[in-house]
C-alpha cells in the first residue's frame, strides 16, 4: 500500500493544461471525419477540446455515427495526433513543485487512459518526480470530481469551465489556466478560485497556499 502524502494532493487535466495538443487533435478529427466524407470546422474542433470526443463529434460532425468516428479518431491517434504534442511551459516544473513538497501528481483526463499516458511519455512526464503518481482517464466535469474526492484531492488544475466544476464536486481548489480555448474571464465567471495565464506561476503559488494550509492547520491545533 502507497504511504500516505506528507504535502498536497494535486490533480492536473491533460489537454491545454499540461500539453498543447490541438492541432493533433483537430487533425485526427479531421481525418477521422473525412474518411466518410465529412468535413468539420477545425476552429469549432478547437474550442470543443476537453469535452468528450463523442459529445464534441455530435455537435460539430452532426453527421457521423459518433461511437464508430470516436473509435477511429482513437485508431489514427497514435500516429497523427501525438506526433505534433508539445510540453506546455511549467508543466514539468509544476510536477516537480508537487513532489519537492511531498505530495502526489494526479493526472485525470476525459482521454482515455491509454492515449493519456502516450502522451506523458511523448512529452517526458513519466519518469523519476516527473511521473504522476496515478493517471486516469475517460472523465468529466463532475464524474473527475467524484474520483478527485476518493483520492482526497487539495488542488485540481485545468483549463475548461468542466475542469472547475470537477474541483467544486472533489472539495477542492480550483486553479485555472488560461491555456486553453476558454479565456481567462470565463474561468473567472465558471467559479475558479484563482486564474493563471499558465503554469509558470504555479509552483510559487503551491508553495504559497501550502504554507498558509500549514498555518491554519496549526491554529487549528
Amino acid at each position: 500500500m502507497q504511504p500516505p502524502p506528507t504535502g498536497p494532493v494535486v490533480g492536473f487535466d491533460l489537454d491545454m493544461t499540461l500539453v498543447d495538443s490541438a492541432s493533433g487533435i483537430v487533425a485526427t478529427i479531421t481525418a477521422a471525419c473525412a474518411e466518410v466524407g465529412v468535413s468539420v470546422d477545425p476552429e469549432a474542433a478547437r474550442r470543443f477540446i476537453g469535452v468528450p470526443l463523442e459529445d464534441t463529434l455530435r455537435v460539430i460532425a452532426p453527421d457521423v455515427d459518433p461511437v464508430a468516428t470516436a473509435d477511429r479518431y482513437r485508431a489514427l491517434y497514435p500516429v497523427t495526433g501525438i506526433p505534433p504534442i508539445t510540453l506546455l511551459p511549467g508543466a514539468a516544473e509544476a510536477f516537480e513543485a508537487v513532489h519537492a513538497l511531498g505530495g502526489r501528481v494526479l493526472v485525470v483526463s476525459a482521454k482515455v487512459e491509454h492515449a493519456v499516458r502516450r502522451v506523458l511519455e511523448h512529452v517526458g512526464l513519466d519518469a523519476g518526480v516527473l511521473a504522476p503518481d496515478l493517471v486516469v482517464g475517460g472523465l468529466y466535469a463532475a464524474a473527475k470530481g467524484v474520483r478527485l474526492a476518493t483520492e482526497h484531492a487539495d488542488v485540481y488544475v485545468g483549463d475548461h469551465p468542466g475542469d472547475v466544476e470537477a474541483a467544486q464536486v472533489a472539495g477542492a481548489v480550483s486553479v485555472a489556466v488560461a491555456t486553453g480555448p476558454h479565456p481567462a474571464a470565463d474561468l473567472a465567471a465558471a467559479g475558479a478560485d484563482v486564474v493563471l495565464p499558465d503554469l509558470t506561476g504555479f509552483p510559487a503559488w503551491l508553495r504559497t497556499w501550502a504554507e498558509d494550509a500549514a498555518q491554519r492547520t496549526e491554529r487549528a491545533g
